[in-house]
C-alpha cells in the first residue's frame, strides 16, 4: 500500500475531508436520535415525516461529493424498540483521483426488536475514481435491517463511462456479533473491459444490492425472486446466512434503480406495514 504522503493531492497541499457521522436511535415515547456527532463535511438532517413513516435522518456530505484522499465514516446504532430510515439528499458522487483512494467506511449496528433502514440514493463513480468502502452490518437476533446499495459506471448523461481507476467495495454481515455474510468486489486495470465482459458485467452500467437482515428474512426469497424476474435488469435473489440478498444489473442505471426500489418498497409494505413507497427525497 502506498504512503499517503506519496500521492500526488499530498506533494501539491490540496485540502482534504476527514469527516465522521454518529447516530444513535433510541426509543422512548417515540423514536428519537439521542446521540448525533459529525465532523464537515458529514451531517444529518432529520425532517418532518408523513403520518405513518418512521424517522427519517438524511445524510448529507456538504462537499457535494467525494475525492481522492477524502476520508468519511459513518455509524448508526438503532436501539431496543427503535425504527428509524436512513437516506441521503442526493446521489454520492466520487470524483476523478490523482492517485490517492477516497476512502468510506460504514457501520451500522441493529439491537434486538429495532428495525432500521439504510436507503442511500446511488453512489457515482466519474471516470478515474478510485474509492475503497467497507460496510460492516451487525444485527441482533430479533432486530431487522433492510439496505440498499446502488452503484453507476460513470457520468452516463455526460457520455463518460467509469473505464480507469479503482473500486475496492467490502461488505460483512454479522448476526449477534457472528459473521453470516462477506462480500467483496475489486475493479481496477483495464476496467472498461471488465464491465464489458461477459464474464464480468456483460456491458452493466450500473449494479445493485439489496439486503434484507431478520430473523423473517427467508419467507420473503421466493415473492422477491419472482418480482425481480419480472423487471428489467439480470437479477437474482438468494438466502445466505439467514440474509436476502439481491442483486441486479442493468444496461441503464434507471432500470436498476426501479426494479430494486420496487422490491424495497414492497418489502416495506409487506413486512411492517409502512406506505410502499421510497423515503421522499427519491423524488426530489
Amino acid at each position: 500500500m502506498a504512503d499517503p504522503e506519496d500521492y500526488p493531492e499530498h506533494r501539491l497541499g490540496l485540502q482534504r475531508d476527514n469527516g465522521f457521522l454518529e447516530v444513535r436511535f433510541e426509543r422512548h415515547d417515540r423514536t428519537r436520535p439521542v446521540h448525533v456527532e459529525h465532523r464537515v463535511p458529514c451531517r444529518m438532517d432529520f425532517p418532518r415525516q408523513p403520518p405513518g413513516e418512521p424517522l427519517l435522518g438524511v445524510f448529507v456530505t456538504t462537499s457535494g461529493g467525494v475525492a481522492g484522499g477524502d476520508v468519511l465514516r459513518v455509524s448508526v446504532e438503532a436501539c431496543h424498540g427503535a425504527t428509524a430510515t436512513v437516506t441521503s439528499q442526493a446521489a454520492e458522487k466520487v470524483y476523478p483521483s490523482l492517485g490517492a483512494p477516497s476512502r468510506l467506511s460504514v457501520e451500522l449496528r441493529v439491537e434486538g426488536g429495532a428495525a432500521l433502514e439504510w436507503l442511500p440514493q446511488e453512489t457515482i463513480l466519474f471516470d478515474n475514481a478510485r474509492l475503497e468502502r467497507r460496510v460492516d452490518l451487525d444485527v441482533a437476533p430479533g432486530g431487522s435491517l433492510l439496505a440498499l446499495d446502488l452503484v453507476v459506471f460513470g457520468r452516463l448523461a455526460r457520455g463518460e463511462r467509469f473505464a480507469s481507476g479503482a473500486l475496492h467495495d467490502v461488505w460483512r454481515v454479522r448476526r449477534g456479533g457472528r459473521l453470516t455474510w462477506a462480500d467483496a468486489l475489486s475493479l481496477s486495470g483495464d476496467i472498461a473491459a471488465q464491465l464489458a465482459s461477459p464474464a464480468g458485467f456483460g456491458g452493466a452500467t450500473a449494479a445493485g444490492l439489496m439486503l434484507l437482515v431478520a430473523d423473517d428474512a427467508a419467507a420473503w426469497v421466493d415473492e422477491a425472486r419472482a418480482r425481480l424476474s419480472r423487471g428489467s435488469c439480470r437479477a437474482g435473489v438468494t438466502l445466505v446466512g439467514g440474509a436476502l440478498v439481491a442483486r441486479a444489473l442493468g444496461a441503464e442505471p434507471g432500470h436498476v434503480r426501479r426494479d430494486l426500489t420496487d422490491l424495497v418498497s414492497w418489502l416495506r409494505a409487506a413486512r411492517s406495514d409502512l406506505p410502499a413507497r421510497m423515503p421522499r427525497f427519491w423524488s426530489i
